[in-house]
């Protein structure tokens, strides 16, 4: 981006130059578009202590060779320890929210806990046999985190899976042997029955509850 749409972008940002005046090149539009991505960025890495301005300085210095004001050695190091703060914080974040809802919903009528943390209900009552814990079976199920974004679903794909319950997480281990062919159950899944610290996938983050609906369709 040229210095005069550099001016006018920072005018527009102290409220001087009005948005819908900004004349915007096709190069123009690119370089906005990637500071939208970057922002984006660091919106979703939790990053809160950003002075807008200082990022665009740095940017501009790197973009045009000028000298700078932190060091590339030194710029990583900062961003290295405040990128593992941030982790740690959303870790214990997630931890505290995932108790915090388990222990809301275990005194719903309905819901019962197990010593082991699980908490299931019953959607529907089969009348079919219970599998063993090393039996493969095959079921229907829809997996959500607790604020309701689908992380995987059969359902959703319009195929049932079969798996052994010694290949599961161990929520799943507890749960589908507490089930009858033809029932279905929603379990809660406390985080250290499913993945505990680890990222499973883009949506389901370190110490995430996790959520099922889960219909045993047979016993294989």
């Amino acid at each position: 981006m040229n210095k005069i749409i550099t001016v006018i972008l920072c005018l527009a940002s102290l409220g001087l130059y009005a948005q819908d005046e900004i004349p915007m090149t096709a190069s123009d539009s690119l370089s906005y578009s990637i500071g939208v991505v970057v922002a984006q960025n660091i919106k979703e890495q939790g990053f809160t202590k950003v002075n807008h301005y200082i990022v665009s300085k740095a940017i501009a210095d790197v973009l045009q060779s000028e000298e700078l004001l932190i060091s590339q050695e030194i710029a990583d190091v900062y961003f290295r320890n405040e990128l593992s703060n941030v982790k740690t914080k959303q870790k214990l974040m997630s931890k505290k929210i995932g108790e915090e809802f388990l222990a809301q919903n275990g005194a719903k009528e309905g819901v019962v806990t197990t010593e082991s943390g699980l908490q299931y209900e019953i959607m529907t009552e089969g009348d079919g046999p219970s599998p063993s814990a090393t039996d493969k079976v095959r079921v229907h199920y829809h997996g959500t985190l607790i604020d309701g974004r689908v992380f995987d679903s059969s359902v959703e794909r319009g195929e049932p899976i079969s798996f052994g319950l010694n290949q599961v997480i161990q929520a799943w281990q507890e749960a589908v042997p507490l089930m009858k062919v033809g029932s279905k159950h929603r379990i809660f899944c406390p985080s250290d029955l499913a993945y505990g610290e680890r990222q499973a996938g883009p949506l389901i983050g370190p110490h995430s509850t996790l959520i099922f609906e889960i219909e045993l369709l047979g016993i294989e």
